[in-house]
C-alpha cells in the first residue's frame, strides 16, 4: 500500500493587503512546505462508497475535508469506485499548518491517480479552492507565492533553512484573528523580489499574541534564541535555522510546556514525488 504524504506547510511571511466585498480579505504570503505531517492511505472499493476508517474526534464526515474532497472528486469520475481511507494524524488541528487543507489536497491528488479521473493539476486546484483557501497550494505542489484570497499561485524558491515548530497548546479559530478591529489590512502590495529581500513577518501575528498569552509566551521565549513567528493565523509559531543541529539544541532547551519538532523547509512537496513515482 502506498503511503501519500500530507505536509505541513509554513506562511514564511504573510501581509493582508486589504478586505474585499465579500468580507474575505486579500493577501501576500509565502508558502513554504516542510518534511513533516500525515500520512494517508487508500484502498479502492467498488460499491462506490467513500468510508473513512479512521474518524477524528470531533470531527463528523460530513464536516472533515478527507471525506468532503473524496465525495467532490466522485462527481468528477465516471466509474463507480469508492475507497477506504485512513490516516496517520500528528498534525495539529487549528495551528496553521494547513493540516486539513493539506489532507484535502492530498486526497484529490491520489484519489485522480487511482481514480483515473484524468483532470489536470489546474482543475484540481479550482475544486480544491472551494474546499478552502490554501487546498490550490497543496495540489499546487510547489512553494509558492500566493495573492488574492491565497488562490493565485506563484512558484518560489525560497531557502530551505531548518525550523522547530512548537504548538502553545491553544487553538485559534481562524475568525477570531480576522474580526478583530485592530487587525492590519492595509500593507501596501509589493512585488515578490521586493518582500523577499525584506524583513519577514505576519500580519496576524500582534493580533495572535494579544488575545492568546500562550502565543504571546512562546514566541518571547523563541526570540531569545532565533528569528520567529507565527505561521498562518496560528496558532504554531516557528523560528528558523541555518542547521539542523543549532534547531535541536534550542528544542533541548525548551521549558516543558513547549511542544514541538524540528522540520526541514522544503520547495518540492513530497506528496509530488510520491506522485510521479505512480505514473
Amino acid at each position: 500500500m502506498v503511503n501519500w504524504p500530507s505536509p505541513a506547510k509554513l506562511n514564511l511571511f504573510l501581509y493582508i493587503t486589504g478586505r474585499r466585498a465579500d468580507g474575505y480579505h486579500d493577501l501576500q504570503t509565502l508558502f513554504q512546505f516542510i518534511d513533516y505531517g500525515d500520512t494517508l492511505n487508500f484502498a479502492l472499493r467498488d460499491d462506490g462508497e467513500i468510508c473513512l476508517l479512521t474518524p477524528i474526534d470531533g470531527v463528523p464526515d460530513e464536516s472533515n475535508l478527507i471525506v468532503r474532497a473524496a465525495r467532490l472528486l466522485k462527481s468528477y469520475s465516471s466509474a463507480p469506485l469508492g475507497a477506504d481511507i485512513s490516516i496517520n494524524k500528528v498534525l495539529p488541528m487549528g495551528g496553521g499548518l494547513g493540516g486539513g487543507s493539506s489532507n484535502a489536497a492530498t486526497v484529490l491528488v491520489a484519489l485522480n491517480h487511482l481514480w483515473q479521473c484524468g483532470l489536470s493539476v489546474e482543475q484540481l486546484c479550482e475544486i480544491g479552492l472551494t474546499l478552502g483557501a490554501d487546498v490550490p497550494v497543496f495540489i499546487f505542489g510547489h512553494s509558492a507565492f500566493a495573492e488574492g484570497v491565497g488562490e493565485k499561485l506563484q512558484p518560489a524558491n525560497p531557502q530551505e533553512k531548518w525550523y522547530l515548530v512548537a504548538h502553545p497548546g491553544v487553538h485559534i479559530p481562524t475568525p477570531i484573528i480576522f474580526s478583530d478591529a485592530e487587525l492590519i489590512r492595509n500593507t501596501p502590495k509589493r512585488s515578490l523580489l521586493t518582500l523577499l529581500n525584506a524583513p519577514f513577518s505576519n500580519d496576524c501575528e500582534p493580533i495572535a499574541r494579544k488575545r492568546f498569552p500562550e502565543v504571546e509566551q512562546l514566541i518571547s521565549w523563541l526570540l531569545e534564541y532565533a528569528p520567529s513567528r507565527l505561521t498562518g493565523t496560528g496558532a504554531c509559531v516557528f523560528a528558523e535555522f541555518d542547521t539542523e543541529s543549532a534547531a535541536r539544541d534550542v528544542l533541548k532547551k525548551a521549558p516543558e510546556w513547549l511542544h514541538g519538532f524540528v522540520a526541514r523547509g522544503i520547495n518540492t512537496s513530497p506528496l509530488q514525488t510520491v506522485l510521479s513515482r505512480q505514473e
